[in-house]
C-alpha cells in the first residue's frame, strides 16, 4: 500500500502513521527526517538541501521531491510506503504525479481545530528517532523517555497556542485544498480523529481496508 497522511497538524498523523507502519509492515516517511537523513549521508539532494538550510532558507519544492524521489526508491518500500508531511500543497501533489508514483489511498484525519490547540500543548516527541507520544492520550510507557531509543521526550517549540493557531492557518490555506484535489482522483479516504487514539486506529483500518 502506497499511502499519504493527510490532516492539520496535531491530528495524530504521525502517532497513527507509525501504528500503520507496524502493521503493514512499511516504512513511514517524514520529509524533514529523510531531509536530515539525505544531509547526513551526503546524498547530491542532501548537499543542495544544506545550502538552503544553512542560509536559514526553506528548501525549494524541486530539492524536496528529488530526496523523496531517492527514499522511494530504497528497497525497504518495494511494498508500500507512509508518507508523513508531503505533499503540502497542490503543486507538490502535481510533481509526486509527476513522478508517475501510484498512491493507493489519501488518509485524512479530521479533527476539529479548538481540539487540536488543547492536543499540541500535551504532545511530546524524541529528537533522536522521531517517534511522537502525547501525556494524556499516547504517554509513553517509558514515563519522560522514549520508548524505542531511551532519549528524553521533549516538548517542541511551536507547541504553543498562538503559534498552533498561526499553523492552522497556513493549513487551511496551503494542504486543505489538497483534500479535494485527491477527492476528485478517487483515492481519498476519510477518518474521524477526535476520539481515542484506538478509536481513530480502527476508523482509518475501517476507511483502508473497506
Amino acid at each position: 500500500m502506497n499511502l499519504i497522511m493527510l490532516g492539520a497538524p496535531g491530528a495524530g498523523k504521525g502517532t497513527q502513521a507509525q501504528i500503520l507502519s507496524d502493521k503493514y509492515g512499511i516504512p513511514t516517511i517524514s520529509t524533514g527526517a529523510i531531509i536530515r537523513s539525505a544531509i547526513k549521508n551526503g546524498t547530491p539532494t542532501g548537499v543542495m538541501a544544506k545550502t538552503f538550510i544553512d542560509k536559514g532558507e526553506l528548501v525549494p519544492d524541486e530539492v524536496v521531491i528529488g530526496i523523496i524521489k531517492e527514499r522511494l526508491s530504497e528497497s525497504d518500500c518495494e511494498n508500500g510506503f507512509i508518507l508523513d508531511g508531503f505533499p503540502r500543497t497542490i503543486p507538490q501533489a502535481e510533481a509526486l504525479d509527476n513522478l508517475g508514483i501510484k498512491i493507493d489511498k489519501v488518509l485524512d484525519i479530521e479533527v476539529d481545530d479548538s481540539l487540536i490547540i488543547n492536543r499540541l500543548s500535551g504532545r511530546r516527541e524524541c529528537p533522536k528517532c522521531g517517534a511522537t507520544y502525547h501525556v494524556v492520550n499516547n504517554p509513553s510507557k517509558s514515563g519522560d523517555v522514549c520508548e524505542r531509543c531511551s532519549s528524553p521526550l521533549t516538548t517542541r517549540a511551536d507547541d504553543n497556542p498562538e503559534t498552533i493557531k498561526s499553523r492552522l492557518n497556513v493549513y487551511h490555506s496551503q494542504t486543505e485544498p489538497l483534500i479535494e484535489y485527491y477527492k476528485k482522483k478517487g483515492n481519498l479516504a476519510v477518518a474521524e480523529g477526535e476520539g481515542s487514539l484506538e478509536a481513530t486506529t480502527d476508523a482509518i483500518i475501517k476507511v483502508l481496508e473497506g
